[in-house]
């Protein structure tokens, strides 16, 4: 049984068309609908009803369907067994994250990969954050980096990280001297939102709403690079995750401020299909993520208590 054709009927029927099932698997249509007309006569059977738009899956296509889904299964299985035998850390590691983890971030978490296992291959790629989701179910991203995570029936969560959020401005606006702000402070200000669908927008707006602050939206973006941007440009503030600053504050193009009480912070998580075994590549580049938080925490706890501060 060629493994390749079995994961083209799976997602040919998972994707509810057959373009987009030959797409995920870099065959043309035609080479896809010809495959599946040698299948069939090999069957004896019809396993998709043509006729209907979208098609149709027939009973025996269910039934071709959930055997195909068990055989990728038991494959994936085997390769984990595999993998556990070697004694080398081996194969790719696929990650889908949103854009604002942060580049740094993650070419640090590459160059450690690729320092403690250089037989690894680690492959980012930056979506927003209902693509990463959709990523991870379809199995093109063996992990999600997204903030306020949930979890579904398909998708279970890791908590990974809080980040304080903070206020962004430019040198020169007024607020930057402040060693910090309060939310009254910024009423009535131009703002630099992300976009309405985002969940950190929401969330910034609930969190302006609760203190009965109104600001003015000028400009909104789905990437925070655009956001910071803008307000390096002088267009307006904005309350981003303090740390994705650090490139631009250390610039001195961006004046970070923190916020005082109440304090806002972004959740960040982990996100990966349920019941999906993961190779060993992944399973300690994971244990790297995890690694990450707790030793800048005792980092921060350093700096704190070091007198010379």
């Amino acid at each position: 049984m060629n493994i390749g054709n079995v994961r083209l009927f799976k997602d040919i029927v998972q994707c509810k068309s057959i373009s987009r099932g030959a797409a995920r698997n870099n065959i043309s249509q035609s080479a896809a609908s010809q495959h599946l007309q040698e299948l069939e006569k090999q069957l004896g059977t019809t396993l998709l009803d043509r006729t209907t738009r979208p098609f149709t899956v027939t009973p025996a296509g269910k039934l071709y369907y959930e055997m195909c889904r068990e055989v990728l299964r038991s494959q994936e299985q085997f390769q984990v067994a595999l993998e556990k035998l070697k004694s080398r850390v081996e194969g790719t590691v696929r990650v889908a994250s949103i854009y604002s983890v942060g580049l740094s971030d993650m070419s640090r978490l590459e160059a450690e990969f690729g320092r403690r296992h250089p037989s690894a291959e680690l492959r980012v790629e930056y979506l927003r954050p209902e693509k990463v989701y959709e990523a991870v179910i379809g199995d093109h991203a063996d992990l999600g980096l997204v903030s306020y995570p949930e979890p579904t029936k398909e998708v279970a969560c890791i908590q990974w990280r809080e980040e304080e959020m903070a206020v962004a401005v430019y040198p020169a606006h007024p607020l930057a001297g402040r060693d910090s702000v309060v939310p009254e402070d910024l009423k009535g200000q131009d703002f630099v939102a992300f976009d309405e669908d985002l969940p950190i927008r929401r969330e910034i707006d609930h969190y302006l709403k609760q203190q009965g602050v109104h600001v003015r939206v000028v400009l909104h973006f789905d990437v925070v690079q655009m956001i910071k941007e803008a307000v390096a440009w002088g267009s307006g503030i904005s309350i981003l995750p303090a740390r994705v600053m650090r490139p631009e504050v250390a610039q001195g193009r961006l004046v970070v401020i923190p916020l005082e009480s109440p304090k806002l912070f972004r959740p960040l998580g982990i996100v990966h299909r349920r019941r999906h075994p993961f190779n060993l590549a992944t399973q300690v580049f994971l244990k790297l993520l995890k690694e990450q938080p707790a030793e800048e925490a005792q980092a921060a706890e350093i700096a704190n208590s070091d007198p010379m501060r």
